[in-house]
């Protein structure tokens, strides 16, 4: 798969932007049971203590936490679904992010400041304060063009790589749901 160009990349600028800001509408929902496996699900539980029901996200751990355990604050890893279309060119591609869900909304700080909270299907998840980054697996699924896209000031200003949240309130979220600012 060719990867794009900067000045491709840029020229999206304008369609991202118009993502709804009150409200968006979950596009996939993936689990990743083990590291670099993906299952995409129609429904999922999330829930207080594992983030999405059957992710590995608390196996994993964090290189951010003293003892490496996982980072309560990343049980969750948001992406605005236009921008992983745009990056990954093909829907059955939008999984090699690792994001969890892909939900067509401004994700931008400006938009959803830590602490927000949305109700999503039954749960209420809050976006949380960690910076969530392109990275070396990022390069080589979209290419560095569009690591340095995500990564940019502009970028990581409108979140293009996405968000973490974790869960408030336990759930029952489904593609199709419509994710809303509490």
């Amino acid at each position: 798969m060719k990867h794009l160009t900067m000045a491709e990349l840029e020229a999206s600028l304008d369609e991202i932007r118009q993502s709804p800001k009150d409200k968006g509408v979950l596009d996939l929902i993936v689990r990743r049971p083990r590291i670099e496996e993906r299952e995409v699900l129609d429904e999922a539980e999330l829930n207080l203590v594992e983030g999405l029901a059957g992710d590995c996200w608390r196996d994993r751990g964090s290189s951010r936490t003293a003892d490496g355990s996982a980072d309560p604050d990343m049980q969750l890893n948001i992406m605005n679904s236009r921008v992983i279309a745009l990056v990954a060119q093909d829907k059955n591609r939008w999984q090699l992010a690792g994001d969890q869900l892909y939900i067509d909304m401004d994700l931008s700080a400006e938009n959803l400041p830590a602490q927000t909270q949305l109700t999503l299907g039954s749960a209420v998840i809050e976006v949380t304060a960690p910076s969530h980054t392109g990275c070396k697996k990022f390069v080589g699924r979209f290419g560095l063009e569009a690591m340095k896209f995500v990564n940019s000031p502009l970028g990581l200003q409108l979140r293009l790589r996405g968000l973490n949240a974790r869960v408030i309130r336990p759930g029952v979220v489904r593609v199709g749901d419509v994710a809303r600012k509490i």
